[in-house]
């Protein structure tokens, strides 16, 4: 009788430990520690929780002693990939059609360089290649911003690069933020206190047309920066307010940590929109690029207000041995109506 009430109560804690492993946001848990770690990698969990539940199935066949509990824990294991799955499939495995481009869009190109590791020449074509509007490149020095504004000058098309920098001493502690000259003149404010640790740029239109424009990169989280992470998430939401604005980088989140923090229908933070999301590319992974992309965590995106729709996105997957840990994500936002 002790066996089998201690068998139940493993049964029954498992079962409630996987879910909220698989569906922290029921708890309000997606951001607290290691729950925030193991649901950005889903498919990874997923997958792992598959290879168990086969093991446990196995026992279960030639284990008679245990049969009853290898099953029942195979089952629950089984019942958690599929609902990591279920998940996964509703945010898309990969979407990469892009609608016919108009003369009113916009392109974004988003790639964290970890410290301007691909080069400026690597980037910069990467960035002619998608024909750039915006390129946002978190972990990206001054000179690095500047030498890509310089490459894609020369291809035909004129970028004004923007840098903030933290520091000097670290490249991770700078992000770069380039525009097109025909989006017109942005102002920035280089100095400006943004996300916690690592900036953020926030470029404006001199002339008070055209969108808001935000190279964002909240910290990661990892023990000793939670706090700063989930203050940068409210950063990001409160950033993403008033009307017309598009922003990209690292964020370091996925839709799961995002929960609670939309302040507008079908919005993933903020007021924002997540390009990913509206095309079916929300479950592939962006980090790390030495994984396969769909057992990486997306935590890289494109977002815009409801005044732009997305109309086609990728992960880019041909620059895994450029040097960074990420891959870049090219997004087209055409406007709304």
């Amino acid at each position: 009788m002790i066996r089998r009430t201690l068998a139940a109560i493993v049964i029954v804690a498992t079962a409630l430990l996987l879910l909220v492993i698989a569906w922290p946001q029921l708890f309000g848990a997606a951001q607290l520690p290691i729950l925030a770690q193991l649901v950005s990698l889903r498919a990874a969990a997923a997958s792992v929780g598959l290879g168990i539940a086969a093991l446990l199935v196995v026992v279960a066949l030639v284990a008679a002693p245990v049969r009853r509990f290898a099953a029942s824990m195979a089952a629950i294991g089984l019942v958690f990939c599929l609902v990591n799955l279920a998940v996964l499939s509703t945010r898309g495995f990969g979407n990469t059609t892009f609608a016919a481009a108009t003369d009113n869009d916009v392109t974004v190109l988003s790639w964290n360089t970890l410290g301007d590791l691909p080069g400026a020449d690597t980037i910069a074509q990467l960035a002619i290649e998608a024909g750039a509007d915006i390129v946002v490149l978190p972990e990206t020095s001054r000179a690095a911003g500047e030498a890509v504004a310089t490459i894609m000058g020369e291809a035909g098309l004129a970028m004004v690069a923007h840098t903030s920098s933290y520091d000097e001493i670290s490249k991770a502690r700078s992000t770069t933020l380039l525009i097109s000259a025909d989006l017109g003149d942005y102002t920035v404010d280089e100095g400006a206190r943004t996300t916690t640790v690592l900036p953020s740029v926030i470029a404006i239109p001199a002339d008070g047309t055209g969108p808001t424009i935000i190279a964002v990169h909240p910290v990661a989280p990892i023990p000793g920066e939670m706090d700063h992470w989930r203050q940068d998430l409210r950063w990001v939401r409160d950033a993403c307010a008033g009307g017309n604005v598009i922003m990209a980088g690292d964020f370091n989140s996925t839709m799961d940590h995002f929960a609670g923090l939309a302040t507008a229908p079908n919005a993933a933070i903020g007021e924002c929109l997540d390009a990913a999301v509206a095309t079916d590319n929300a479950a592939v992974g962006t980090w790390p690029s030495a994984a396969p992309a769909l057992l990486g965590a997306p935590i890289d995106h494109v977002m815009a207000t409801a005044n732009w729709r997305a109309t086609g996105m990728r992960v880019i997957e041909t620059q895994d041995d450029a040097g960074s840990d990420h891959r870049p994500i090219v997004a087209q936002l055409t406007p709304a109506g």
